[in-house]
């Protein structure tokens, strides 16, 4: 039986995959902020030394704080990067010799759309997301010799708290009527993409970032 520990599981894409994950049949870890904090290192190695034979890791938590360049701070960039790429990165190191010993894993990253693109107010979002994109080739190279498969999945606009807390309704619906799709997606829609990632089904793709956004990249 396969063990998943997944971050952000709380609400919105996490609490989907988390579900979908249940229901298949997978034991699902999914630590709140009091168990494993993301912008501790020390949290992330404690809370991972807890468990044991996970052979699947989801890094989907995630946060977006929207500023300008003149309204960025140290401190903000440094949180940034903090919960979205270094716990990502800790979080790989600190999972996988477990799964070397197992000669099995599978790993999924979210990275985002702004990634690649980018608009007004989200450079520190993009720096962050931009890293998961590297992160993710690199560790592939480095694990799949191990059957460690390493990917990542990079969302456009989904229906979730995070989207109406930066976007008006009225944006929301702009946005969705630009897509070629003319829709948000759900979140159970990217937990389906997570779950074929993460699964045996899942035998040779690996070092992609992969998007899942109605056409965005598109137009």
């Amino acid at each position: 039986m396969h063990k998943a520990l997944i971050t952000g599981a709380s609400r919105g894409i996490g609490k989907a995959i988390k579900n979908l994950f249940e229901e298949r049949g997978i034991i699902v870890y999914s630590p709140s902020r009091q168990e494993m904090d993301l912008r501790s290192n020390e949290s992330i190695e404690h809370y991972v030394s807890t468990l044991d034979n996970v052979d699947i890791l989801v890094n989907c938590a995630g946060i977006n704080e929207l500023a300008s360049i003149e309204e960025m701070t140290e401190e903000k960039l440094q949180e940034m990067i903090q919960v979205n790429l270094i716990a990502q990165t800790g979080l790989i190191k600190y999972i996988t010799p477990v799964m070397k010993r197992q000669n099995y894993g599978r790993i999924v990253n979210f990275a985002s759309i702004w990634c690649d693109f980018s608009k007004e107010r989200r450079i520190m979002y993009s720096i962050a997301k931009s890293g998961v994109k590297g992160l993710t080739t690199a560790a592939a190279v480095e694990l799949s010799k191990y059957n460690i498969l390493v990917n990542a999945v990079a969302p456009g606009f989904v229906n979730t708290e995070m989207t109406s807390k930066n976007n008006t309704p009225e944006q929301i619906q702009t946005l969705a009527e630009a897509l070629p799709i003319k829709r948000l997606a759900e979140p159970k829609e990217i937990a389906e993409f997570v779950y074929f990632l993460a699964s045996e089904k899942n035998s040779f793709i690996t070092g992609q970032t992969i998007f899942i956004d109605g056409g965005f990249s598109c137009v």
